[in-house]
């Protein structure tokens, strides 16, 4: 929806939206796969940061960019967070023992996500990136929790 106010209502715009979070969710992957990690509360605070930036920096201060640098901060604005929320389920998907639990709850939080993309529509990008931070925060706080707990019961 962002990228309709920055380049209009068009196919392209639409299949520059698909293209963006494929290539972050690869990038994301290559930098798992290649990279060793920061620890989580890194991971979670540089989303965070993404998140916040993202909902700093008004979109009509993009307009006045030219098309191309227009569409490389638009895409940075954007994917940053889905680069980072991918580098967070690699890491912890990576500490897991059964990966179908992992992907199930990726799934649900993809459904529940697109849910709250439509529920902006009504509430605004700016809500949307507010809740998106909550619910990180709520995850990385019972990511941490489960955690210890299972650190604890094998002991």
């Amino acid at each position: 929806m962002q990228f309709a106010l920055l380049f209009g209502t068009t196919w392209f715009v639409n299949s520059l939206v698909f293209a963006g979070v494929l290539v972050a969710v690869y990038l994301a992957v290559e930098t798992a796969r290649w990279v060793s990690l920061p620890p989580s509360p890194v991971l979670y605070a540089a989303l965070i940061c993404a998140l916040a930036l993202a909902w700093v920096v008004p979109q009509e201060a993009l307009l006045g960019l030219p098309v191309v640098s227009r569409f490389l901060a638009a895409s940075a604005l954007a994917f940053a967070p889905v680069y980072l929320a991918n580098l967070v389920f690699a890491q912890r998907f990576a500490g897991v023992e059964t990966a179908t639990t992992a992907f199930a709850a990726n799934l649900l939080g993809a459904m529940v996500g697109g849910t709250l993309e439509y529920l902006s529509l009504i509430t605004g990008y700016q809500f949307l990136l507010i809740l998106v931070g909550v619910l990180y925060g709520l995850a990385f706080i019972t990511g941490r929790r489960r955690l210890a707990a299972h650190q604890s019961a094998r002991r």
